[in-house]
């Protein structure tokens, strides 16, 4: 069954005066960012997102969160289409996004508090997935007082505290040194295992996608399109051994030779037009 459905959608964004941007060869005061991206995704499943910077991947999340509208075509959640954001979608940024003022536990109770749920029900909640994300000792702590790696901790949980049906999240370990970025991407595996949601990641990292999909969505360079649908055939459940085995080996064989074309092509056309600040 399809949660998400994706019909010919399209997004055009206008830049500032005096900007300018190469259009295949065509030069505009409007930049296209998405043209024609089709894409169905299951229920439940694990579904990453690369291709090539400015293909219009986060763009894509924005409209399924109802964060942004497309200039045309059509996204569906459960066969509605999204005008807003939902109740049914959580969402975790690139940034850790959490409030200065509040506490871990409180920061992942905001969700639950927003809702109406009841202070003792909600600090339950907040424990449990503190405790799941071995931050137990840090609830009383502010963002400041932890490390970039726990913030993350605190931003997933809070996305997972209200249970979504959907979480979007926009490459949420890109900031991350590369040894706290395996062991999340590990914990990440381990709880979405548990649940039935959707997740839908944004990554650069081909061996990233590898290890957490269930499918990978090649995306073309700008205007972003769907380029393939490559089906990942590692077993679950996964853990970072699989890293170093030949069947991950050859998927990511499998994705790098569906990507390349397009990170070359994007190295082209991203050569921007006399005029275009920024």
């Amino acid at each position: 069954m399809d949660i998400i459905v994706s019909k010919d959608l399209k997004k055009k964004f206008k830049l500032k005066h005096g900007q300018q941007v190469n259009n295949n060869g065509v030069i505009s005061n409007e930049i296209e960012v998405l043209d024609g991206f089709d894409l169905k995704i299951k229920k439940g499943e694990f579904l990453v997102l690369v291709g090539p910077s400015g293909s219009g991947k986060s763009v894509f999340l924005d409209i399924v969160g109802g964060l942004s509208a497309p200039t045309s075509g059509v996204v569906y959640l459960d066969d509605k289409v999204i005008e807003a954001p939902s109740a049914k979608t959580g969402y975790v940024f690139q940034q850790y996004a959490l409030f200065p003022w509040r506490t871990a536990l409180s920061n992942i109770e905001f969700g639950l508090e927003s809702r109406g749920v009841p202070p003792e029900e909600r600090v339950q909640t907040a424990r449990e997935l503190l405790a799941i994300f071995g931050l137990s000792d840090f609830e009383d702590r502010f963002p400041y007082q932890l490390s970039g790696g726990m913030q993350q901790r605190v931003a997933i949980a809070r996305a997972l505290a209200t249970k979504p049906e959907v979480l979007l999240m926009d490459e949420p370990f890109a900031a991350l040194d590369a040894q706290t970025r395996e062991i999340l991407q590990n914990e990440l595996i381990r709880i979405w295992e548990g649940t039935d949601t959707t997740v839908i990641f944004v990554t650069h990292s081909i061996d990233e996608a590898v290890f957490l999909a269930d499918r990978v969505a090649v995306v073309t360079a700008r205007p972003g399109q769907v380029k393939d649908i490559i089906e990942i055939d590692l077993p679950r459940p996964r853990d970072g051994d699989v890293r170093s085995s030949n069947e991950f080996a050859a998927n990511r064989h499998k994705v790098w030779d569906a990507l390349k074309a397009e990170v070359n092509k994007a190295q082209q056309d991203w050569k921007l037009a006399p005029g275009f600040a920024g």
